[in-house]
């Protein structure tokens, strides 16, 4: 299973989000993170991961969450540590990868993000902790939503 970062911007009533302009999940609305690489401890890799993909430090790095995602098809599973910013320095920018942009609470878009986030993400901006499993027919892609088989979401403590 492969593990991953994503780490999502909430400031001031509103989150920051990133197209993915290239590779997995390209086309959606999604937070920032990738892959933790070898000998790498989680946090690093999502601080290293926001860096990278919007050009902004965290200055903390809360874990709220951890989904494990698998596909119905050869997609590798996925186990992913889902972290809160509130405060970061540096002016977010786009980079290859990402391009970010601000959204108001009730202005997320749900339908151009993965189809789970609507389920955690209100989990997340309301200071809960979570864990969840999530299985989908395949990965989603600009043009393709993924579609969800069974889900499991629970609040942590």
């Amino acid at each position: 299973m492969k593990k991953l970062t994503l780490v999502i911007i909430y400031q001031n009533g509103q989150v920051l989000l990133g197209m993915k302009k290239r590779g997995f999940g390209a086309g959606r609305w999604n937070g920032f993170g990738g892959k933790v690489e070898e000998g790498e401890a989680i946090e690093e890799a999502a601080a290293r991961e926001l860096f990278e993909e919007a050009n902004i430090v965290a200055g903390d790095l809360l874990e709220v969450g951890v989904l494990n995602f698998n596909f119905a098809d050869a997609t590798p599973d996925l186990e992913v540590y889902v972290f809160r910013v509130d405060k970061f320095s540096g002016e977010p920018q786009e980079t290859e990868e990402m391009r970010p942009q601000w959204f108001k609470i009730n202005d997320i878009p749900y339908k151009k993000m993965w189809a789970d986030d609507i389920f955690w993400l209100p989990l997340l901006i309301n200071g809960e902790k979570f864990k969840g499993e999530f299985v989908f027919d395949k990965p989603s892609t600009a043009e393709y939503a993924a579609k969800i088989i069974s889900q499991k979401l629970e609040i942590s403590k």
